[in-house]
């Protein structure tokens, strides 16, 4: 993600002449406190914990499942700002359940069944508790149906990134909800640690175009003044970067010069926008693949709203855009996030910096591929800057309320060019292609990166990283 205003601009890079746009928000994940129901669920009861075991956020996610796959029929109305339908979630028992969670903000629910038999279930707070008919057992497959519908509420003043979730727009809703936004419009088990698949099936007012993760199912079917939409992603997904953006569009599809599916929309108040959009984002996927391996999606490109959100967001395979033109830079730094975030996932939300410190990293590197200022140039103007707020905020340890903190992106980015200086090109470039190869889909820790770097490498970088991810102070430069 990308925050764009003058509360993400670092001043003193300003004078180096070093302008940073920052980059991405996350999702929050969740443990129960210690000596609570939830925490005793974990040793061998039968109530799912209402959190997925973040600590730093004890309420996000769920305990007890994981989900396969959600199944999302659902119907918006801008003029009344009403969403409505069923939700259905697959998921696999971890341990016997006679009550599980699911996160919810809002909305009535009208009737819950676990395989096809009515369920009981109470609201508390943003847990939506369910006590299906009979015991899960664990390693069961079951099936949630969740019939709910009422006016989308988003997260709004967060200390984080403003606004975010399901929100109502003028002509439909943009919907970007990273860290823990998925919630204000499906329920779900909120938190990037469990991934799954999905497939959207979305009825609006004809003239409305429906823009969701993944690729059409068919053309959309309008009968009596209404149009259906259906998308499909197949990819394991976190529940932050799906979307069902909607409103009126400029569409334009295609395939990108080394042959990936394209498809960039626009809203009209960004039309002369959409030929920018689409060739950039079809140039910039085929190079990084290049760069970090092959593409994992089945399709790239973008969404311009005319919302101004203030930030931009990697929605996976439609990273959205807020209200402005991007220009290289932040699509670059999007795209990077298809595999940086995206396909691999933090399983914590201390460790942010593996998206955005990665996707702050490939917008230097696209400047290098361009000519312009090289990576190291970069990251010797932020080093040296008079000012450097960074050096106080170790981004190895993203915080709760301060997630998207300036040094997660820049320091996060110049702990990878400072690796990259101590190994070499070879061992670097190999190291990135080998972490998207190995964790492709799968869940990620810095932990595991550095293990993985000290393994090709063959030194110990254990000092690099502890002094570049989490000292307060301005490490020595090797």
């Amino acid at each position: 993600m990308q925050l764009k205003g003058p509360r993400r601009m670092t001043t003193a890079l300003l004078s180096a002449g070093v302008v940073v746009l920052n980059a991405c928000a996350p999702s929050n994940g969740a443990t129960a406190p210690s000596g609570s129901p939830e925490a005793q669920s974990a040793h061998g009861d039968t109530i799912g914990a209402a959190g997925i075991g973040d600590a730093d956020f004890p309420t996000d996610g769920n305990g007890g499942y994981d989900v396969e796959h959600y199944g999302l029929r659902l119907s918006y109305d801008p003029a009344v700002k009403n969403l409505s339908g069923t939700a259905e979630v697959r998921a696999r028992a971890t341990q016997g359940l006679s009550r599980f969670d699911l996160d919810l903000h809002g909305f009535t629910v009208h009737k819950v069944s676990v395989d096809g038999r009515p369920a009981t279930f109470t609201r508390k707070g943003d847990e939506l508790v369910i006590d299906p008919a009979a015991m899960l057992a664990k390693g069961a497959v079951f099936t949630v149906a969740v019939d709910y519908g009422g006016r989308p509420d988003p997260v709004r003043n967060s200390s984080n990134l403003g606004t975010y979730g399901f929100i109502p727009t003028k002509d439909g809703a943009f919907v970007t909800s990273e860290p823990n936004g998925a919630r204000t419009w499906f329920p779900c088990n909120d938190h990037p640690a469990d991934k799954a698949t999905y497939d959207f099936d979305v009825t609006v007012p004809s003239g409305i175009t429906v823009v969701a993760n993944g690729e059409m199912r068919g053309a959309p079917v309008t009968s009596g003044g209404r149009s259906s939409f259906s998308w499909s992603e197949t990819h394991p997904m976190a529940s932050y970067l799906a979307t069902i953006t909607l409103g009126k569009f400029d569409v334009k599809t295609g395939r990108s010069p080394d042959g990936i599916p394209v498809y960039a929309a626009t809203d009209p108040a960004f039309r002369d926008d959409l030929g920018f959009l689409f060739k950039t984002s079809a140039k910039v996927t085929d190079y990084w693949s290049t760069v970090f391996g092959p593409y994992p999606f089945s399709s790239t490109g973008g969404v311009i709203d005319d919302f101004s959100a203030g930030y931009a967001l990697e929605n996976q395979t439609k990273p959205m855009y807020g209200g402005f033109q991007p220009d290289q830079g932040i699509i670059a730094h999007e795209l990077a996030h298809q595999w940086f975030g995206d396909s691999l996932s933090i399983t914590r939300w201390k460790d942010l910096w593996l998206n955005e410190g990665f996707a702050t990293y490939a917008e230097w590197l696209w400047s290098e591929h361009n000519g312009g200022t090289t990576a190291d140039k970069t990251f010797q103007d932020y080093y040296s800057a008079k000012e450097a707020p960074m050096w106080k905020y170790p981004p190895g340890a993203a915080q709760r309320d301060d997630l998207f903190n300036n040094s997660v992106y820049v320091r996060g980015a110049m702990t990878l060019q400072a690796l990259r200086r101590q190994i070499g090109d070879e061992t670097f470039f190999k190291l990135l292609r080998t972490w998207t190869d190995e964790h492709r889909y799968g869940g990620v820790t810095t932990a595991d990166f550095v293990t993985l770097a000290e393994k090709l490498s063959g030194k110990p970088l254990t000092p690099l990283f502890d002094a570049w991810l989490y000292k307060p102070t301005r490490p020595t430069l090797q």
